[in-house]
């Protein structure tokens, strides 16, 4: 099995509740609040091992709110890299409406995290045995949007698999100036690096073109309720979206990236990994709150989706 080392440079702890209705300037009495350890890299991780696969953790972590995300993350059994830094890690809350089954999701920015705290990432990667690197996530303020560019070159030079899940300039910035293995945008993202409005027809041809600039050698686009593409140099494969019963959107498309890069370290093509991650996927959306997903979904979805 091949060796995987995520990222996480905006972590978070995640908290979920229940509440009957949600109105501006009123008290919102909320229920069934659970927390996990979150953000993009750490949600991968955690999709890995509930897959029972392997996986190295680099995540920075600062104040008390640190202090509690170390706590929730032992238990998981990974080799983990914390970098420290001053700031306190950010909290994020989901709060579901039980009268409307919506959800409303509020996101920090995240520390402020200064060249000196971010360096000894580097060094790990430096050193890293990994064979694939995942980069998820957003960049907390203060970092650079080269940030994932450096580490995308620094897995180049050392052969390794860059597999990158993020947005905006950051992006922009990695695509424009290094080759990766895998990237996932949304349709909105990859928009924003072609430059012009798509349909999901052109999806595929829209993906080539970056391919063909040398930006990476797969992108899965996710499409939400209409699936998501697979694409290629020469190959383009849609997969309709599986319908399953939503709870939460959370962490969707972190259980994606991370079933798709598991199943890639134990073995499999870039087709069957790809119809895994959309298992994945499919999963998270299942349970409520920040849960994620469970083994035992996303393998039934597979085996029922897989032609």
């Amino acid at each position: 099995m091949s060796k995987i080392l995520s990222i996480a440079l905006n972590p978070a702890i995640d908290i979920s509740s229940d509440a009957d209705e949600v109105r501006h300037t009123h008290k919102t009495r909320t229920h069934n609040q659970r927390q996990h350890a979150g953000g993009g890299g750490i949600n991968v991780a955690r999709v890995i091992v509930e897959l029972g696969g392997h996986c190295e953790l680099l995540y920075l972590s600062g104040g008390a709110t640190g202090e509690l995300l170390e706590t929730m993350l032992r238990p998981l059994g990974i080799r983990q890299h914390v970098m420290k830094i001053h700031d306190p890690v950010r909290v994020a809350y989901n709060v579901h409406e039980l009268s409307t089954n919506l959800e409303y999701r509020f996101v920090p920015e995240g520390p402020l995290v200064s060249d000196a705290e971010l360096a000894p990432v580097f060094d790990i990667l430096e050193e890293s045995d990994a064979d694939y690197v995942v980069a998820s996530g957003s960049l907390p303020r203060g970092v650079p949007a080269d940030t994932y560019l450096r580490m995308a070159e620094i897995a180049a030079r050392r052969n390794q698999r860059f597999v990158l899940d993020t947005s905006g300039e950051a992006l922009r910035e990695t695509l424009a100036r290094c080759h990766v293995f895998l990237v996932k945008p949304s349709l909105g993202e990859l928009e924003g690096l072609v430059g012009r409005k798509l349909d999901h027809e052109s999806v595929g041809p829209a993906a080539q073109e970056v391919i063909r600039r040398g930006a990476a050698q797969y992108i899965a686009v996710t499409l939400g309720a209409d699936g998501a593409v697979l694409v290629g140099a020469d190959s383009i494969t849609r997969v309709p979206a599986i319908k399953v019963a939503v709870q939460s959107a959370v962490g969707a498309g972190d259980s994606f990236v991370a079933g798709m890069t598991w199943s890639l370290a134990e073995g499999k093509d870039i087709v069957e990994a790809f119809r895994l991650g959309m298992a994945a996927g499919a999963a998270a959306v299942m349970t409520s709150g920040t849960e994620l997903c469970r083994r035992r979904d996303i393998l039934d979805l597979h085996a029922a989706n897989r032609d």
